[in-house]
Parts: C-alpha cells; sequence; structure tokens
C-alpha cells in the first residue's frame, strides 16, 4: 500500500500527499534542506553544481562567470527550499529555468562573447599545432552558439550539451514540443552556414586537378 503520509508545505496551498510527489528524485532533499539539513544541501550541490557549470559555459561562454551563475541558482534553491510546493513542478526543470534567467542578465550586460578556453585536452601525447586546431575549433564553435538568437541558443544548449529530452527541454523553456523542434531546427541551420564558412574551399584547385588527370 502506498505511502499516503500527508506533508504540510509552508507557503503551500494545500496539504499534499507523499506518493503525489515521489516522482521527483530531488524532493526528498529539498525538504530536508527546507529543515537546516546541511548534508542535504552537500547533496544537491555535489549532485547539481557540474551541470549548472555547464549550461551557463555553453550559454555565457565564460567559466568564471559560469560558476557565478551555478552558485546562484543553488543558494536561490536553497532559500525556496523551505516554501516549495511539491508536485507544482520538477526542481531540476525549475532550477535550469533560474540558471538560464541568470545567464541572460549576463548576457543583457555584454552583448558579445567569444571564449577560446572551453575546450579540455587530456592528452598529453598531441601536438602543439592539432591542439592549436582543437582550440580554434572549439571557439569557432563558442562563437557560433553565441551568436544565435537567444531562445535557438537555449534551445540548441539544453538538447544537446545538457541532454535533456525534447519535452525536458520544452518543459524548461515554458514552449510545446513542437515550438522546441522548430527552434533546433532554425539553430542548427544557422550553426552549419556560420560553420561553412570555416571549412577551407578550393574549387579551383580541384578542377585543376581534373584537367591534368586527363591530360
Amino acid at each position: 500500500m502506498p505511502d499516503t503520509t500527508i506533508l504540510a508545505w509552508p507557503g503551500g496551498p494545500s496539504p499534499i500527499s507523499r506518493s503525489a510527489v515521489s516522482t521527483d528524485p530531488d524532493e526528498h532533499l529539498l525538504e530536508r534542506m527546507g529543515r537546516g539539513d546541511m548534508a542535504a544541501v552537500s547533496i544537491l550541490v555535489s549532485r547539481k553544481m557540474p551541470r549548472l557549470m555547464a549550461l551557463a559555459r555553453r550559454m555565457l561562454g565564460d567559466p568564471v562567470e559560469a560558476e557565478d551563475v551555478a552558485q546562484e541558482t543553488l543558494l536561490r534553491t536553497w532559500k525556496q527550499a523551505a516554501t516549495w510546493v511539491p508536485g507544482k513542478a520538477r526542481i531540476d526543470t525549475w532550477m535550469h529555468r533560474v540558471a538560464l534567467n541568470l545567464c541572460y542578465d549576463r548576457l543583457r550586460r555584454r552583448r558579445e562573447q567569444v571564449s577560446t578556453d572551453d575546450v579540455e585536452i587530456v592528452d598529453g601525447t598531441i601536438s602543439a599545432p592539432a591542439k592549436m586546431e582543437a582550440a580554434e575549433t572549439a571557439s569557432q564553435v563558442q562563437a557560433a552558439i553565441n551568436a544565435l538568437p537567444d531562445r535557438q541558443r537555449e534551445a540548441i544548449v539544453l538538447t544537446y550539451y545538457q541532454e535533456l529530452s525534447n519535452q525536458e527541454a520544452a518543459n524548461v523553456m515554458d514552449v510545446s514540443v513542437e515550438a522546441l523542434e522548430s527552434l533546433l531546427a532554425r539553430g542548427r541551420r544557422a550553426l552549419r552556414a556560420a560553420m561553412s564558412s570555416h571549412i577551407p574551399h578550393t574549387p579551383a584547385a580541384s578542377g585543376k586537378s581534373r584537367q591534368e588527370k586527363g591530360a
């Protein structure tokens, strides 16, 4: 028989049963945080910090600002814990939305940002020219992402870098799945067009080679 213990949450509209909210794995942690349990805070930080930093870094292109956004998101989550209403929204979705809003606040303060720090090379045997080429490619990708309209960038980052499902990403963005897929399609086209300008094309040389072979 399912546990139907009634939970009374401060600020909530009405009591709610535990069985009705058991699908969100983070709600128990938030409940503990609301009671001042610091161990729960530590668990949530270790669980969410890397993904929040990855999200903010892709949106902002700056690892220092990304860490600030992640920390502020976690702080707001902690403050929200005591009044969180179970079942109203998934905590992970809410945290993604908070982090994105904080990113947009920073983007409004500086509209253009290109980072060359977005690639991490762990293989020490890679040659210096290869490292430079990888860093340049990463910089070009980040610059292309930064140049996307805000909503297209948000859709691309949530789906491809945060690895959210289309439904989860749509929930974070508060749009339908169809609208998300439209944003993704437009974003992918824009990225392909931007990156194609960095691919060297040598049609003249290719044509000469064919003539020489036919001679």
